[in-house]
């Protein structure tokens, strides 16, 4: 586990669980060890930190490849810090570039660790929960790893949207029973019905966690100045 996810695991999640005491419904469906992606809906920044104190386990994320590639002062440091917490680079110009992004975060599965995933690619504009991009799809198919979908409820009111400040909110993080492909596993090249499908399923599972209404369009990603 990365240094730096191990000390705010004994630094800044007891202060997060005091000041927010979130509450958690199928911890027991993480598995202890072994590969393992959690699927989650993304309705905040506040996301990543909720999420992490589902388990002890250490879970990598995707970070934009902005990040790890920023110049300055300030730059390095944001660079730094991701790659201390053992965050995945991700290309969203999409296309070829961004299905190349998963190559690392199939390394991850295949070192037999967590990875998360927020199959909406963006945090949702207005609440609904938004069609899911089958990335999620494409690296459970040729892992093998279950997925473990996700549902979480108030972080958008910890953390709304152009809100820096965090605020106190009741918060709910509901972790279903895995979903097993792994008779897809080693698929390289699984065709697009099959991958809407696999996403729809997870998508729908999520849904019955977080409770929310589902939007069958994407999400639109926000720009830099919005």
């Amino acid at each position: 586990m990365p240094v730096l996810y191990k000390t705010l695991q004994w630094t800044v999640a007891p202060m997060i669980r005091v000041a927010w005491r979130p509450t958690f419904e199928g911890r027991d469906h993480i598995p202890e060890d072994g590969p393992a992606i959690i699927a989650c809906n993304h309705l905040s920044v506040a996301d990543h930190y909720f999420l992490a104190l589902a388990t002890p386990r250490h879970i990598a994320t995707m970070a934009k490849i902005e990040y790890f590639q920023r110049t300055g002062l300030k730059g390095r440091l944001i660079g730094a810090t991701v790659r201390g917490l053992g965050q995945v680079a991700v290309d969203r110009s999409g296309g070829r570039r961004s299905a190349q992004a998963l190559g690392p975060s199939e390394q991850v599965l295949r070192d037999g660790q967590v990875f998360a995933i927020f199959p909406e690619g963006t945090r949702s504009p207005d609440g609904k929960l938004h069609k899911g991009r089958t990335g999620v799809a494409r690296l459970a198919m040729s892992s093998g790893a279950p997925v473990i979908p996700v549902g979480l409820t108030g972080t958008q009111d910890v953390l709304p949207i152009g809100v820096t400040r965090p605020r106190l909110a009741k918060v709910a993080v509901r972790i279903g029973k895995p979903l097993e492909f792994s008779r897809y596993a080693g698929s390289m090249a699984p065709d697009r019905v099959t991958l809407r499908a696999v996403t729809d399923e997870i998508m729908a599972a999520i849904a019955d966690l977080s409770g929310q209404e589902y939007e069958d369009t994407y999400a639109k990603r926000r720009t830099a100045s919005e």
